[in-house]
């Protein structure tokens, strides 16, 4: 996530306050979340805990009862604070923070470890790091579905604001290592230059290598050929529209969400386009 201004803080904090983030393992990965640096603070004693979901206005959280926590609370008129701790995934840099907060209530999370999950209902608005971060996931999901059909032409302008390093990318094609070019991408599948006769390549399973530069990572999003197109005078090369597979990679939804809602998309129609011919009469597969 890079540096947010001001006004986007205040977007997110506007528009999601009250829209919880779960932290499972995806989004533990994609926020840097250091899961044994949580700590719930009750008067001058600290309690281990992960926590379960936030939104701006509250936090769940996950504790043991066996240091007497419930007891601790009820001591401190229920006031308590959690200390949040991430790790940036593109610098490395840490972040930490408190936030106060009020225990509304507990539930108990797990009988036989004496796990309790509590409510804790924010004092104030959370710190800026706190909403940045879970901010940039929640309008990562408003983004992939409001334009999930929206195309990002591949330019070396794009790949630079993508943070991808090349648009030529590993695909394996029913098992078969492949080297294409990606034409364009969006939320629900990509746009492929390779090789290859159209009749041979429809419905076929594909699996995509993307690499990013920031950060620094690397996954597979695997697929399914939905229409093929012949480029002009090229009888041997073809571009693939891909289909991909539910459910997409949460950072690859960020990296397209923070393009699409910095610049201005030119409609891929718009756009020069490599010259193509229908692959054949009976070809109807829907695009990407």
């Amino acid at each position: 996530m890079g540096i947010l201004t001001q006004q986007k803080i205040r977007d997110y904090y506007s528009e999601f306050k009250s829209i919880p983030v779960t932290f499972n393992k995806e989004i533990i990965q994609v926020t840097g979340l250091q899961t044994k640096q949580i700590i719930l603070k009750c008067g001058s004693d600290f309690f281990p805990c992960f926590v379960y979901s936030t939104t701006f206005e509250e936090a769940k959280v996950v504790a043991s009862n066996k240091s007497g926590i419930i007891k601790k609370l009820k001591e401190a008129n229920n006031l308590a604070s959690i200390k949040f701790t991430f790790k940036t995934p593109a610098s490395g840099e840490q972040v930490a923070f408190l936030v106060s907060a009020r225990v509304t209530g507990f539930s108990s999370y797990d009988e036989a470890a004496d796990m309790f999950m509590f409510t804790l209902q924010f004092s104030n608005r959370p710190p800026d790091d706190l909403i940045g971060i879970v901010g940039s996931i929640l309008e990562a999901n408003v983004t992939s579905s409001k334009r999930k059909d929206e195309r990002i032409n591949i330019t070396p302008e794009s790949l630079r604001k993508l943070h991808l390093i090349t648009k030529d990318v590993g695909v394996t094609m029913e098992g078969v290592p492949r080297r294409c070019i990606l034409r364009d991408i969006s939320f629900n599948g990509a746009r492929l230059i390779m090789l290859g006769l159209s009749k041979f390549l429809m419905d076929k399973r594909v699996s995509i290598k993307f690499d990013f530069n920031e950060p620094v990572e690397s996954y597979v999003i695997a697929g399914k050929v939905t229409n093929v197109e012949n480029v002009a005078d090229r009888k041997d090369m073809v571009v693939t529209h891909i289909s991909y597979d539910d459910p997409i990679p949460m950072s690859y939804k960020i990296h397209l969400s923070n393009y699409l809602t910095s610049v201005r998309i030119i409609p891929t129609a718009a756009a020069p386009p490599i010259a193509t011919a229908p692959a054949s009469a009976g070809n109807t597969g829907t695009p990407t």
